[in-house]
């Protein structure tokens, strides 16, 4: 295991000594999640996550252990997180897979699983992951399947229908650092799982909008990181692209108004980032 990140922000109680987010400390003596028989590690990075975060901890109180890394919430989401029973961490001004790495290096378990705020494990694949954590076997990492709900309807077609990540692996793992779809960097074979992961990422429109933008601004810094520049093509062809392979080619039309939607708004998040590539300065002529 790597050394802890410095970065980390631990609170201190007012003795002075025991950092509160030591394990006994912050799991609570009365908590379901310090009693849980399996031994797997949740880590939930956050930013804003008040609205769900309790019920998000709540929900894995068949786990031993549930570390919440914050991002530097304006909100009550940290007091919230340490009443439901979580350790919590503060990691501000950082990527999601810089929060997901720095709980990964405080978990106390050989299994640790990367949830967010907004998803819950169904009953098979909760079956499924405590048989993995118990078996010993050789896989080192595991897959399973995302059931999306978007305005009131499961998602079953388009890229949502398709969704797929590695979640569950060994705390010897990291992610990567980029600002947009970081990815675990796996070490050796990835095995699946049957069940699902639900996951409910928007709570309307307007949460949805709100989230292309912060998405769409990151996307443009890793695009920069890399050297990439915007064109009028890109401006064109890429959020067209988007569209006709979410709605038409991964068959999107079939979800109806949702799918339509989501199609749409994908094309503009495409877009919204070659658009702010342009306005950070990484334009040229074509």
């Amino acid at each position: 295991m790597s050394e802890a990140n410095p970065a980390i922000s631990f609170g201190f109680s007012s003795a002075g000594d025991d950092p509160e987010v030591s394990v006994s400390d912050a799991q609570g003596p009365a908590t379901a999640v310090a009693r849980s028989p399996v031994a797997l590690t949740a880590v939930i990075p956050t930013l804003n996550e008040s609205a769900q975060i309790e019920a998000a901890v709540g929900a894995l109180s068949w786990v031993d252990q549930v570390i919440v890394v914050d991002g530097g919430s304006t909100d009550d989401t940290v007091t919230r997180a340490k009443a439901a029973g979580a350790c919590v961490i503060s990691l501000c001004n950082s990527t999601i897979g810089s929060q997901r790495n720095a709980g990964i290096e405080l978990a106390r378990n050989q299994w640790v699983l990367a949830i967010d705020a907004d998803e819950r494990v169904d009953a098979e694949l909760r079956d499924e992951i405590a048989r993995v954590v118990d078996s010993k076997s050789l896989p080192t990492a595991y897959g399973f399947r995302f059931r999306n709900e978007y305005l009131g309807r499961e998602l079953k077609h388009g890229p949502w229908g398709r969704d797929w990540h590695v979640r569950l692996f060994t705390r010897d793992q990291r992610y990567s650092a980029t600002k947009v779809h970081e990815g675990l960097e796996v070490r050796g074979e990835v095995g699946g799982l049957p069940g699902t992961m639900i996951h409910r990422p928007y709570r309307d429109i307007a949460h949805h909008a709100a989230k292309i933008t912060k998405y769409a601004r990151w996307g443009a810094d890793d695009l920069r990181a890399k050297g990439r520049r915007a064109s009028v093509w890109a401006l064109v062809t890429r959020p067209a692209w988007r569209f006709i392979r979410d709605y038409f080619l991964y068959s999107g039309w079939r979800d109806g108004m949702q799918g339509f939607i989501a199609a749409v708004l994908s094309s503009f998040a495409a877009f919204l980032k070659y658009a702010f590539l342009f306005d950070q300065g990484g334009s040229k002529s074509v």
